[in-house]
């Protein structure tokens, strides 16, 4: 018997007893109440793609239960070593990074291999800003990510906690 349709002075079950008391809330966090933690990974020997993905959730903020679609709820990612990434398969020379100035014949064309020796930071930018939303949140997002090509960065300061991968398929 439902709680609506009770008669006075009945003895309901526990859980029809409890539906009848609960209320079900939607919770939308507001930007004020968004608590930022910093994490710091070592790319080392991690595959580009599955630690691009890994990234991005965290920079979105869906590891959070105050996840909320529509605003920044992330938190900032160090990665460090971004030259010792790895491409499964004959990616290293076969994945060709294009950009371009919009100029007539300004199109230029990087594979991974070339793009880890004189960029290593762009391989890891490009996988994650490719996973993220194509919008302005997106572009907020993506500030928060800091990709360092050595060991050491300047971010000691906001004490970074280690971000616990395991091997992802590297």
């Amino acid at each position: 018997m439902s709680a609506a349709g009770a008669a006075p002075g009945t003895l309901l079950d526990p859980g029809e007893l409890l539906m009848a008391t609960l209320q079900q809330k939607s919770y939308h966090a507001k930007a004020g109440e968004v608590e930022r933690n910093w994490f710091v990974v070592d790319a080392d020997g991690q595959t580009v793609g599955r630690l691009a993905s890994r990234i991005a959730h965290i920079l979105r903020g869906k590891h959070k239960p105050s996840f909320t679609p529509s605003l920044d709820t992330g938190d900032f990612v160090i990665v460090l070593n971004a030259e010792k990434v790895v491409f499964k398969g004959a990616k290293m020379e076969d994945k060709i990074y294009y950009r371009t100035t919009t100029r007539p014949g300004s199109m230029k064309r990087t594979t991974a291999q070339a793009m880890i020796n004189t960029h290593p930071q762009r391989v890891l930018e490009e996988a994650v800003k490719g996973m993220l939303p194509k919008n302005t949140l997106g572009h907020q997002q993506l500030l928060k990510l800091r990709i360092f090509a050595g060991t050491s960065h300047p971010h000691a300061a906001q004490n970074p906690q280690p971000l616990v991968l395991e091997n992802l398929g590297g």
